[in-house]
């Protein structure tokens, strides 16, 4: 099983090749090679440190929801 993770890209890097995404407070660099013409502003999902596709804000923001509800209720 595949666990992917939303974020809202803050900041490309200068080849477009590399984004900085922010999710649940936590920023990360993330390869953009596999998602045409990411912008600051878009949300992507994220797998293993590369962006795999763009979703819409609305899916973003419930996945998101989803997940601190999740890490809310783990005892890790």
């Amino acid at each position: 099983m595949c666990l992917g993770v939303p974020g809202k890209v803050v900041e490309i890097n200068t080849t477009g090749q590399r984004a900085v995404i922010e999710t649940m407070g936590v920023k990360r660099q993330v390869g953009t090679q596999l998602v045409e013409e990411v912008q600051p502003g878009d949300y992507l999902m994220v797998h293993a440190g590369y962006a795999i596709e763009k979703i819409n804000t609305d899916l973003a923001l419930e996945m998101i929801r989803l997940w601190e509800d999740i890490l809310k209720n783990e005892n890790i």
